[in-house]
This record gives structure tokens, C-alpha cells and sequence, in this order.
């Protein structure tokens, strides 16, 4: 007969096959993966964009494999990635609620604080492919459709493919710090509701919000305080040299409303009465 160890409970093996499982998780990935080919299928029908007036990613698009993979996330940051993270963040456990199986993995027994960290980390990993997924998926449609070469910048010159791809990598992860407020707030709605489309919409809902507060110049330095007003600071990376000024205060106030919010979700789960 095994001895019960802590540790033996709910490995993270079987928690990444339940949530895979899911099929929010096939869907949201299955959209991930298939918005660069329509947006390379819109190109190719719609012809090349022209200027408007003024310089932004848009216009510089079909200029190669890179460009158009910056436009993809460009376009993709504000909601898109937004309701992908939101959605694996704050359905994982406000789903289990849901379906009323949440008391029965305490009662396996599974700690309260073990049950939420595995869930916790399986969740954060599949929101870290979920927004990595698209630039990477961007790039190989963006081959296929425009072919490889350097990156054109909206304001003119160019940035070589190996400055590039290194460029490359500091937006995605910055991408991926930048979000983290918005996870952490659908996990900590997760283990509040026994709602997972209020968990996920209310999360959604906030960068919505904060969007519109930040539109509002009146509240002048206020807004650096917005989660949602340093989320475009990637952008600093393709000046010919990056600006990390940006990037920086930007990720301080991802991290410090990350920590504050997982925080509140652990404490508001450790005293929790499970009823279903």
C-alpha cells in the first residue's frame, strides 16, 4: 500500500491533460494558430496597404516574414491575447466550481494551497503558448505569404533579420510580463466565482476599462498607473536603439499588480467555504 504524500497529489502531468483536455483549450488555440494564415488570406485579397498619414505597423505588413509577425501581435495585444489569457486564467478553477468536482479533488485529499499552485502553474503555461504561439505561428504564414527578409520600420530604415529576431524575443516577453496582470486578476475572479465567463469577462472587462481611462488625458500621470498603459511599450524595441525606459515601468507595474492580485487569490481561497 502507497503512503499519502502531499506531493504525489494532483501532479502537474494530470492537471496539463485536464485542461487540454477542455475545449476552450482546443478552441482558443485552434484560433491562435489560424488568424495569421486570414490575415495573410486578407492581404493577398486586399493588395498591399498603403500609407495613411500616419507611420504604423500596418503599413510595412506584407514587407516580410517579421513585419508581419510584429503586425499580428500588434493588432492581437489589446484583446485578443487579453481574452486568451483571461479565458485559461480564470476558467480553472471557477470551472471546476462550476461543474461541482472542486470539493471532491479536496477531498482526495489535495491541500488548498497545492490544489491551487499546480492549477496556477499549468494555467500560466498555457497562457505563455498561447501568446508565443501567435507571433511563432505569424512567422511561418508571414513566409509563406511575403517571404524573409530584414524588417522595414514604419518611420523608414531597417533592422537586419539577426538584430531582428533578437528584437523579436524582447517584445514577446515583455508581451508575456505585460499580461500577467490581466492573469492574475481572472485567477483571482477564478477562485472568487463559481462563474468561469464572469471570472473570464471580468478580467476582460477591466482592460477594457483601464483602455478607456487611459484615453482620458485629463488624469495626466495618472494613467502610468493604468495596467493597461504600458502595454504597447514593446513597441520601444524597434527604435534603432531600444528604449527600455518604457518597457521597464511598464513590467514594474505588471509585477506589482500581478503579485498583490495572486496574492489576494491565494489568501481568499485558503478561507473559502467549497460547497460545490
Amino acid at each position: 500500500m502507497t503512503a499519502y504524500h502531499v506531493r504525489r497529489t494532483l501532479p502537474l502531468r494530470v492537471e496539463a491533460v485536464r485542461q487540454f483536455r477542455r475545449r476552450r483549450t482546443l478552441v482558443a488555440f485552434a484560433f491562435l494558430l489560424v488568424l495569421p494564415w486570414v490575415l495573410v488570406a486578407a492581404f493577398k485579397i486586399g493588395g498591399d496597404p498603403g500609407p495613411d498619414g500616419v507611420p504604423s505597423l500596418v503599413d510595412v505588413a506584407t514587407s516580410s516574414a517579421l513585419n508581419f509577425a510584429l503586425f499580428a501581435l500588434f493588432v492581437s495585444t489589446g484583446f485578443l491575447l487579453v481574452v486568451a489569457v483571461a479565458l485559461f486564467c480564470g476558467d480553472t478553477v471557477a470551472s471546476e466550481a462550476g461543474w461541482s468536482s472542486l470539493r471532491y479533488l479536496l477531498a482526495a485529499p489535495v491541500p488548498r494551497a497545492r490544489l491551487l499552485r499546480q492549477k496556477l502553474i499549468v494555467a500560466l503555461s498555457y497562457a505563455v503558448v498561447a501568446v508565443v504561439s501567435l507571433p511563432l505561428m505569424s512567422l511561418v504564414a508571414g513566409t509563406a505569404g511575403f517571404g524573409w527578409g530584414d524588417v522595414e520600420l514604419p518611420t523608414g530604415g531597417t533592422v537586419p533579420v539577426g538584430t531582428a529576431l533578437g528584437r523579436m524575443a524582447i517584445i514577446i516577453g515583455y508581451s508575456l510580463v505585460a499580461q500577467l496582470v490581466v492573469a492574475a486578476l481572472a485567477f483571482l475572479l477564478s477562485v472568487t466565482t463559481d462563474s468561469p465567463l464572469g471570472a473570464v469577462g471580468g478580467a476582460v472587462g477591466l482592460v477594457i476599462v483601464s483602455n478607456i481611462l487611459d484615453a482620458v488625458t485629463a488624469l495626466g500621470s495618472w494613467r502610468d498607473f493604468l495596467p493597461t498603459h504600458w502595454m504597447y511599450s514593446w513597441m520601444d524595441a524597434l527604435q534603432p536603439e531600444i528604449q527600455w525606459a518604457g518597457m521597464a515601468k511598464g513590467a514594474a507595474v505588471s509585477l506589482s499588480y500581478a503579485a498583490v492580485l495572486f496574492a489576494l487569490a491565494f489568501r481568499r481561497f485558503r478561507s473559502r467555504d467549497i460547497v460545490s
